[in-house]
């Protein structure tokens, strides 16, 4: 049998104007074993041009350049398949992270030791793009696609936090290159909504910057975007926007720790930097709301008694129940692992976004099963990281479908809920660690020949709670709309 030889892609980027860098995942892809024959496709950094942009970037020197302002800065993203870190051994790795991580490891090789004098930073000097070259490299594409030949979205959730990571590393660098001693972590991600169909087969780009900054936080907001023969409008190209929030603490007391400020120069910068102040009001004010209510109104009450009206027909006369109705119970799914050092991040704890990654493909799995037919995602609400997970850890994941959404019958909408529990068995302890909600649906052609979604049915008064707590939250979700 002849063996199968890929070439090695080497692609010329010009030096382009402007401090942030773009990452393009060719080169980054594993290695893969055809036959002895070693297959690794190109991936290259290169900057991202701008109007506003001053300065040129070669990457092809200046091994020592400051990864925080506009003087050049060397990115070999190639070098994360030839050479091990050896700053962080055993980190997590996926095809970005690799580069992403690499990326990093420049700044911390200038850590400093002292706390150094904050500066004020543009939003530009944060911006950093990952490209995808779908359409012209076999071995990445293959790494992303899905058994329906279409982007594995944890996949891509995944990246998004290692970006969003690479960023606010970016932005904490001080004069000269240097990086605090700070521990940058993943505090909450906002709702991410999919406005349209993500192709493997197409050219595929991550655009990203601080937008926000408050003492010790940070948001970042991402976009994805992917050209479309349909339309040139830009609007028409953002396939989601994400935006995360991350915290900076010292490295030995563990307490918040004051990061550079934003100065927002253009006029699409003061307006994400006003859109991200108003979602962090409303979060604190979502968390005192929280803490001052207490028990349940009689409309609650009444609510969660109709909801339970059907369940208990299914307790005590399941020959009646609907057909056409499940209970919560006998949709879920569970899964548990073992946190390995392989997946753990820079500070010795597990990736976020391996954490995000591992709920989606649970949740997916829940509305296929649930549907009989390939879910399609919609939409995951924000997530609160409550508590850290380590290496070592016992990490259970368990999914449940909460209620459905049928009015519709061409898109009916699946809401899944997914709880990762940190369980420790020699201290006999199990804590939340997270809590994701997942909207999915099915393809419209799937609908045909009478095919219906089930309704899910809650039969204990705490499902019904559950439940009524996630229709609150879509209600306030599509009332802000």
């Amino acid at each position: 049998m002849a063996s199968l030889k890929f070439p090695v892609i080497c692609r010329v980027v010009k030096p382009l104007k402007f401090a942030s860098f773009i990452i393009n995942p060719q080169k980054l892809a594993s290695k893969s074993t055809f036959s002895g024959q070693i297959a690794s496709s190109s991936f290259q950094f290169r900057p991202f041009s701008t109007t506003e942009s001053t300065g040129t970037i070669d990457f092809r020197s200046n091994r020592g350049a400051d990864p925080s302002s506009d003087a050049s800065l060397e990115i070999d993203a190639g070098s994360s398949i030839r050479n091990s870190f050896s700053l962080w051994p055993g980190v997590y790795r996926s095809p970005v992270t690799n580069a992403l991580w690499e990326a990093r490891s420049k700044i911390f090789e200038k850590t400093s030791g002292a706390e150094g004098e904050l500066a004020t930073k543009t939003p530009a000097l944060s911006r950093t793009s990952i490209e995808y070259k779908f359409s012209s490299d076999f071995v990445l594409r293959e790494q992303y696609r899905n058994p329906w030949n279409e982007i594995r979205m944890g996949k891509l959730v995944e990246d998004l936090d290692a970006l969003a990571g690479t960023i606010s590393y970016k932005h904490c660098c001080i004069d000269g290159g240097m990086m605090r001693p700070l521990i940058l972590v993943t505090a909450s991600v906002d709702r991410i909504v999919l406005k349209k169909p993500i192709r493997i087969d197409a050219d595929l780009r991550i655009i990203g910057a601080v937008t926000w900054v408050g003492r010790s936080s940070m948001e970042i907001q991402l976009e994805v975007i992917q050209s479309s023969q349909d339309s040139l409008e830009l609007s028409d190209l953002v396939a989601l926007v994400a935006n995360f929030t991350f915290v900076a603490r010292d490295h030995e007391t563990g307490k918040s720790a004051p990061i550079n400020q934003i100065f927002p120069e253009t006029k699409q910068e003061k307006l994400l930097w006003d859109e991200a102040e108003g979602r962090n009001k409303s979060r604190k004010k979502a968390k005192r709301e929280e803490q001052q209510q207490k028990g349940i109104d009689s409309g609650d009450v009444e609510r969660i008694n109709k909801l339970l009206a059907e369940g208990r027909v299914f307790c005590d006369m399941p020959a009646l129940a609907d057909r056409d109705s499940i209970l919560i119970r006998d949709t879920c799914l569970r899964n548990s692992l073992i946190c390995q050092p392989q997946q753990r991040n820079i500070h010795g704890r597990i990736f976020g976004g391996f954490l995000m990654r591992k709920a989606f493909e649970l949740a997916f799995s829940t509305a296929y099963t649930f549907a009989g037919r390939v879910p399609r995602f919609v939409e995951v609400d924000h997530v609160d990281f409550v508590k850290p997970v380590d290496v070592g850890n016992f990490l259970r994941f368990k999914s449940s479908i909460l209620y459905t959404e049928v009015e519709n019958p061409t898109r009916p909408l699946i809401h899944i809920e997914v709880v990762a529990h940190v369980t420790c068995p020699e201290l006999r302890s199990s804590e939340v660690s997270n809590k994701f909600y997942f909207t999915f649906t099915v393809r419209p052609e799937a609908m045909k020949d009478g095919f219906k979604i089930r309704s899910v049915v809650p039969v204990t008064e705490e499902e019904a709670r559950r439940v009524i707590e996630r229709m609150d939250a879509e209600h306030s979700h599509k009332y802000a709309k």
